[in-house]
């Protein structure tokens, strides 16, 4: 891949053009029809340019480069949008063209540019007159098309005789920014209640992010002294949320000139601080930016949060001479950008507006079955947040959320509102948020004391309801629509990753890496070997390293969940029951109530194991050809629950991870039976053969999964007689390995039958051509030794079409030590001969496979006469130094793996040893 960086620039057209240029082929997708107004209206304020080869590994090169450039420009608003279309685009182009993709991304003031241009040589230029097809969402073919017209605000293609080129911009949401706004004059009762006294942390934060003032109330609320923390980055505090979906991070809302939002900062202790932060960007004298952070913790958000703008005609009374209601001045104000800034502050002004304790609010899943909670104050929010409870919780009006309820004690019906079970709430009224008759959701407001709601306050919060049910419900699905994104996204990425592996292991990793934290807050996978087996757990992950050993061994005490083949997420209560238990029994230890025990230490680590996995526990089902391969069980801390957006974005996971992961299982049978078979092909051991020294080397290339076509073997004939021999079969595979342990077994048999070389040769070829269509030729040395009482030691040997045996000799001459004959498995009627050498003491004879000989660089090859210049180094060596000098020069001659199975044989007679 090949990049490039240009800063700034005028609004040049940066399109390639030639005198064979065809006018544009526009797209009618979002504003295709205006296109010629599109960039070159727009100052260009930066360019980066990158070029990727027609490799399969390019579309995920791809993805990262324009990732990396819209996240380093501050448009991480769109990142997902252009990710997933620059990921089409690109496939389009190095997959399916086949030829190399030139990237460009273009800044504006308004958007962000990006052009796909791939260059096939034989492109039918389309003419201007004919309509465009883009094809079926189920086709491969025209995808990248159809999601710029889903995605893109303007897109289009251009084409020339030798290259198409297809652009898409993207706009920039519009954000308000550095707004002002101020609140009226409220009674003292009406103001925000605080528990004591509110400390605001004061920070100031560098032009690079570092801190450089810290005050006294910072100091306070997270336990760090100022000389801890100045000069460190404020990113090593925060704790930013990972939802998808989340476009702004903390890097990204330091550069904006006004933010307000919530985020955590880590603590002296390691716990989380949930804050509400307003930060502002200033300048000094000499012109150097920096940033002011205004901190409270969350719950006390009213300190901070700028007030909103009070229009006039709301700040007036009505007709009849009555105030607005102050609720109404809220709903008739701007709401806030995301939708749980919106529905926070619902609750809180329904909270002020009733007078009550509490308050909350419930978004409807689109099939009107459940109510998920969303916002609440005055509750346990961390416990309450994304429970969920049904629209129709019993029967008569009273019991649905389609109609305002009003119950004046809920000590008389316990369980009339199961969200408010155990939270000392008696009194409440809720009311439905709908659309156009569809019930969108709940709100509730609530009082500890009985009798406080009547009609009256029913009829104010249903109308307080009516006013905002459509901004809330815009709100959700402009949240669900980039959630859609942000998934689809983190889909293409894990796809990519799954498939770029056929270890088990690693894909297990992969599957717990992807869910954690991105999906929940801990992972474990089970897996099922087969049928007859019971669910085994592989492999835990838990975002906090320092808890995955407690989690591992809590799980491992319980019994597995049970592999049902149901699609979707099932609740799993096991592990939390497990771990209240444990931790019972531990605080009951610790005061001397329960079983006596010696071991102290792991008092800590059960309740933070309790705590870790205390919240809601999921399984899906891993189910790959029809099978359960396994489980994937996902978990949140205590008394927290999973969104139904997660839990469907983590069982389309859970489908390809299983699809992975059962590749991986049959890659690795696979690979076991071929090594398996391998081995079988090859001698267990070598036999020990006095007065001469034997090594054998054998590299097997490629992955493993595929049987090699070479051969050795040395096996005692009779007394003081050995065979020896080194072959090579045409091919790989099966077949392949057919005719090598046709030959290794015949070899044996015959030669201790006391046939001689040339006869046993023959009929191995004769075994060979009765195989029929699933014959291979075969090359192979073979020969018999005889050990000599002088130290000598006498060979015959046949070499039927293999590379020629070397002699060394000890002044370090080398020759052949045979001539070439016909090789086996080609013709029928073979006439062989048999040559006698003698090698004396010090000599060496070395057998080598083509693999060896063959070994290539480019043009260059290593060839007889390479191998005969390694082997005049060897005088005075060891046959295993000979066997291991061989083996290196042959790596070192190619900087690529070899290609080709390799072998090396060499004998050594070392001669008598004197006393």
């Amino acid at each position: 891949m090949t990049t490039g960086l240009h800063p700034g620039g005028s609004s040049q057209d940066p399109r390639p053009t030639g005198n064979h240029a065809l006018p544009r082929q526009e797209q009618v997708g979002h504003g295709a029809l205006h296109a010629d107004n599109r960039t070159r209206s727009s100052v260009i304020t930066a360019r980066a340019a990158a070029s990727f080869e027609p490799l399969g590994r390019s579309v995920a090169t791809a993805r990262s480069f324009v990732r990396d450039t819209l996240q380093g420009w501050g448009f991480a608003d769109v990142v997902d949008d252009a990710v997933v279309l620059t990921s089409e685009l690109v496939t389009n182009a190095v997959v399916h063209a086949g030829t190399s993709a030139d990237v460009l991304c273009l800044r504006s003031d308004d958007g962000v540019r990006i052009e796909v241009a791939d260059r096939y040589p034989e492109r039918e230029i389309p003419l201007q007159a004919t309509a465009v097809n883009m094809g079926s969402p189920d086709r491969e073919g025209g995808r990248g098309l159809q999601l710029c017209a889903a995605l893109a605000g303007r897109w289009g293609v251009e084409y020339t005789p030798t290259h198409k080129q297809v652009w898409f911009q993207i706009d920039l949401p519009e954000r308000p920014v550095g707004t002002r706004a101020a609140g009226p004059s409220l009674p003292a009762d009406l103001l925000p209640l605080a528990d004591g006294r509110v400390r605001v942390a004061v920070v100031q934060i560098d032009r690079v992010g570092a801190i450089n003032a810290w005050n006294e109330d910072a100091e306070e609320l997270f336990g760090y002294a100022a000389e801890q923390v100045t000069g460190k980055p404020l990113t090593d505090l925060a704790a930013w949320p990972h939802t998808p979906g989340t476009s702004t991070g903390i890097v990204e809302a330091l550069q904006l000139s006004r933010w307000e939002g919530t985020y955590g900062i880590r603590a002296a202790t390691g716990r989380v601080t949930p804050v509400y932060a307003s930060h502002l960007r200033v300048r000094d004298t000499g012109g150097e930016p920096s940033t002011v952070c205004l901190l409270v913790r969350d719950h006390e958000r009213a300190v901070l949060q700028t007030p909103l703008r009070v229009s006039a005609t709301d700040t007036t009374t009505s007709s009849e001479g009555q105030a607005s209601d102050p609720f109404e001045v809220f709903i008739g104000s701007p709401a806030p950008d995301d939708l749980d800034g919106l529905l926070q502050r619902t609750v809180e002004r329904a909270r002020d507006m009733l007078d009550g304790d509490s308050a909350f609010l419930l978004l409807a899943t689109d099939d009107e079955t459940e109510l998920e909670v969303r916002a609440s104050t005055g509750l346990p929010s961390a416990r309450q947040r994304f429970a969920r409870v049904p629209v129709e919780a019993g029967p008569g009006r009273y019991g649905s959320a389609r109609m305002p309820a009003v119950h004046e004690d809920l000590m008389v019906v316990p369980g009339a509102v199961p969200l408010l079970s155990g939270t000392g709430m008696r009194s409440v009224v809720t009311v439905p948020l709908k659309v156009e008759g569809r019930l969108t959701g709940s709100l509730g407001v609530a009082a500890e004391s009985p009798g406080r709601y009547s009609n009256e306050e029913a009829l104010r919060l249903q109308f307080a309801a009516d006013r905002i049910a459509l901004a809330v419900e815009s709100a959700r699905l402009g949240e669900l629509e980039r959630l859609r994104r942000g998934s689809l996204s983190f889909l293409v990425e894990a796809s990519d990753l799954l498939a770029g592996t056929l270890d088990r292991d690693q894909t297990l990793a992969l599957m717990a890496q992807m869910t954690v934290p991105t999906l929940a807050t801990w992972c474990a996978v089970y897996t099922i070997a087969d049928q007859a087996s019971d669910p085994y757990l592989s492999y835990v992950l838990h975002e906090d390293e320092e808890r995955i050993d407690g989690l591992k061994a809590l799980l491992s005490k319980i019994a597995p969940p049970d592999p049902v083949p149901t699609p979707g997420a099932r609740v799993w209560s096991a592990p939390a029951e497990a771990a209240h238990q444990a931790a019972l029994r531990t605080s009951m230890r610790s005061l001397g109530l329960g079983e006596p025990t010696s071991v102290s230490s792991g008092i800590g680590t059960t309740l933070a194991t309790a705590s870790a996995v205390g919240g809601e526990t999921v399984v899906l089902p891993l189910v790959a050809r029809n099978r359960v391969i396994g489980m994937l069980t996902l978990g949140k801390p205590s008394d927290e629950h999973f969104r139904q957006e997660i839990l469907e974005l983590a069982e389309d996971l859970s489908r390809r991870a299983a699809l992975a992961l059962d590749n991986a299982r049959l890659y690795s049978e696979r690979m076991a039976i071929s090594q398996s078979l391998q081995r079988s092909l090859l001698p267990p051991e070598l036999p020990h053969i006095d007065g001469v020294e034997v090594e054998v080397i054998y590299r097997a290339a490629g992955e493993g999964n595929e049987v090699g076509g070479d051969f050795y073997d040395l096996f005692p004939i009779r007394d003081g007689a050995y065979g020896f021999a080194i072959g090579d079969v045409c091919g790989t595979g099966p077949e392949a390995a057919a005719v090598t342990g046709l030959a290794r077994h015949a070899l044996r048999l015959l030669a201790r039958e006391g046939y001689g070389g040339p006869a046993v040769l023959e009929r191995l070829n004769s075994a060979i051509l009765d195989e029929g269509a699933r014959s291979r030729f075969l090359t192979l040395l073979y020969g018999e030794l005889w050990p000599q009482e002088d130290g000598s030691a006498v060979l015959k040997v046949v070499c039927a079409g293999h590379p020629l045996p070397l002699r060394l000799r000890q002044d370090g001459t080398v020759e052949p030590a045979a001539e070439p004959q016909p090789l086996l498995g080609v013709m029928e009627d073979l006439e062989l001969y048999e040559q006698t050498i003698t090698l004396d003491p010090g000599d060496v004879l070395l057998c080598v496979t083509d693999g060896v000989t063959e070994r290539r660089e480019g043009t260059r090859m290593l060839g007889d006469d390479g191998l005969t210049d390694v082997l005049t180094t060897c005088t005075g060596l060891t046959a295993g130094a000979v066997a291991a000098r061989i083996m290196r020069a042959v790596e070192r001659f190619a900087s690529d793996a070899p290609s080709d199975d390799m072998a090396i044989l060499a004998m050594r007679v070392p001669g008598l040893q004197k006393n």
